[in-house]
């Protein structure tokens, strides 16, 4: 017969336990990353006192000219769009523990994509127009990407070398092409394809600023990534493929297809990244589309630990950084490129940090069970 007067006790420890068990690793999953942020910051700034630089003013310069004024805000929101969808590219087929990371070339090849269609539907109406534009982006870049996807299950080759091999090609094919076969005769100094007609052209959102659409489509694309990942049965079986994909072939899940539909989606949407900066910031397909975008996607993803809705602020954040490169070389004497080192050395504290997780004490609920919150 069960003892009343002994079980009551347990119930509260037990419903707390579940709950530390519930929290603490969604807690680990923001706490490591911000603090591999922080450690990456610090050591940067590091360098900058090699350099005889102050860390104080650099990062005042940051806050200053991505995020203090409307006129900062509009820099940083407008640089949002690509990096949101590079961070797709990573995040997506992630969830399959693929590393990819060739969304740069995906990018170059879906801007030329979308201003190729653009120009063969000048005749057409802007609805399908941009519909021509975004689906000839989207193919091309799923396809590129699904090439690394297809390799990876039908020829074993590894999906990182690949996708950055790959990535190379893409930005010379398009070089080529834009040089070549899609030129505008006019782009005298600097090759292009011709310019998109004006009907064509995304316009700013009724916001207030200057931030065009792609803003909005990136912040949507992420909602959408994150049901798929997290609210479907078809992220449930990336998400156990990507745990182990031997068990999951044992359970028949069929994990060639969902290899190569995740990275094809990944790919779709660094091909969207090309369409919004060619029909909302340049006009035309060249060589400005080749910016870094996809290398920044990376670290996106990375410290967004993969999932789709934390892409949308730690996008935002790195937005604000490339938006004060300009600012920083003007006021500290120091080259462009600085903003990449920042992140370079971020990317490597990031990876390191991978390490950490499993073996922090107070992210385990045995660790709290000694206060008598939790049952071991």
């Amino acid at each position: 017969m069960t003892d009343v007067t002994t079980a009551s006790p347990k119930r509260p420890r037990t419903r707390t336990s579940a709950v530390l068990a519930q929290w603490l690793p969604r807690l680990e999953a923001v706490v490591i990353p911000l603090a591999a942020l922080v450690a990456g910051l610090a050591v940067f700034s590091v360098f900058l006192l090699a350099l005889g630089k102050s860390p104080v003013d650099f990062y005042a310069l940051i806050y200053k000219a991505g995020f203090s004024s409307a006129f900062s805000w509009q820099n940083t929101l407008s640089r949002v769009s690509p990096l949101l969808f590079a961070g797709l590219c990573v995040a997506l087929p992630a969830r399959l523990g693929l590393v990819v990371i060739g969304g740069e070339g995906a990018i170059a090849l879906g801007g030329l994509a979308a201003a190729v269609a653009g120009l063969a539907f000048a005749w057409a109406p802007s609805f399908l127009g941009f519909i021509a534009m975004g689906a000839a982006a989207m193919i091309i870049g799923g396809a590129w990407i699904g090439a690394v996807g297809w390799l990876r299950i039908r020829r074993g080759v590894n999906e990182t070398i690949s996708s950055l091999l790959m990535a190379y090609i893409a930005i010379a094919l398009m070089n080529h092409l834009v040089e070549g076969l899609f030129r505008d005769p006019a782009s005298l100094n600097k090759p292009s394809t011709a310019p998109l007609p004006e009907h064509l052209r995304i316009g700013a959102m009724p916001i207030g600023i200057d931030v065009h659409w792609g803003f909005f489509f990136g912040i949507l694309a992420c909602v959408l990534a994150w049901i798929l990942t997290d609210r479907t049965t078809i992220g449930f079986a990336a998400r156990v493929a990507g745990d182990n994909i031997r068990a999951a072939q044992v359970q028949g899940l069929p994990v060639g297809p969902l290899v190569l539909g995740f990275t094809a989606l990944g790919g779709a949407a660094a091909g969207l990244a090309g369409f919004f900066e060619v029909a909302a910031i340049h006009g035309s397909a060249n060589a400005s589309l080749v910016v870094g975008y996809g290398y920044t996607g990376i670290l996106v993803a990375f410290l967004a630990r993969h999932n789709p809705l934390a892409i949308i602020p730690v996008a935002t954040l790195l937005a604000g950084f490339e938006a004060s490169s300009g600012l920083i070389q003007r006021r500290m004497d120091l080259p462009d490129a600085t903003i990449l080192v920042m992140e370079g050395i971020v990317f490597v504290v990031i990876l390191l940090s991978e390490t950490l997780y499993g073996r922090i004490a107070i992210f385990k609920a045995s660790f709290w069970a000694r206060f008598g919150g939790a049952d071991t």
